[in-house]
């Protein structure tokens, strides 16, 4: 994915030269083969730029395959560890397979306190005077961190019970972000249950 953000990025600057028109800088291979057939560059270095985007379109087609070939394979191993992370609601096989290999052995945090820390969604108090508030942590693994954000605000959006959790926290006068992160912290109670239910499971399995 990493390597694909790349090649797009390299792509965009390519065709924002090749064309006078404005490249919108969301681009995929068929977009920007699109855009690259309109291109008729008369000087010899737009001539080699244009070639030069015709290689990395045809790059960032193979990466596409390549994403999904993986992808593909994620998902069936996450389906064969009938791991009981994807029963969170906005934990796909994919989010899964990201938390399983970041945490590796779930059996090194005593409890889903210690846990939360790691994963960066206990928040630091921060209040003033009468005032109760907390401030963001910026310790723990923000990979992890940045997984917990993005299944919290999936269960803000679409999931019944996160949603109401999330407004229920705004009615309490938290604002949007600390609703927010207040949401983080249960989920993060969530996969820690999972991870821990995961691992008794394999720890009983038959050899």
């Amino acid at each position: 994915m990493a390597e694909r953000t790349r090649a797009l990025n390299r792509l965009h600057v390519l065709l924002r030269d090749l064309l006078s028109d404005p490249v919108r800088k969301q681009l995929s291979a068929d977009a920007a083969a699109k855009l690259l057939r309109r291109a008729r560059p008369r000087h010899p270095a737009g001539r080699v730029r244009r070639r030069l985007a015709s290689e990395l379109v045809r790059d960032v087609r193979a990466l596409d395959r390549r994403i999904a070939e993986l992808d593909g394979r994620i998902e069936a191993e996450v389906d064969a560890s009938g791991t009981a992370l994807t029963e969170i609601f906005g934990v796909g096989p994919i989010l899964a397979a990201k938390i399983v290999g970041i945490v590796g052995n779930v059996g090194r945090f005593p409890s889903k306190a210690h846990f939360a820390s790691y994963a960066g969604v206990a928040p630091i108090e921060a209040s003033s005077g009468e005032v109760v508030r907390h401030r963001l942590s910026l310790a723990g693994n923000r990979r992890l961190n940045k997984v917990m954000h993005m299944i919290a605000v999936c269960q803000a959006r679409s999931d019944p019970r996160g949603g109401a959790y999330h407004q229920k926290k705004l009615a309490e006068g938290k604002s949007r972000r600390e609703a927010t992160r207040c949401l983080k912290r249960r989920v993060s109670d969530a996969v820690f249950g999972a991870l821990v239910a995961d691992s008794a499971r394999a720890s009983t399995a038959p050899a």
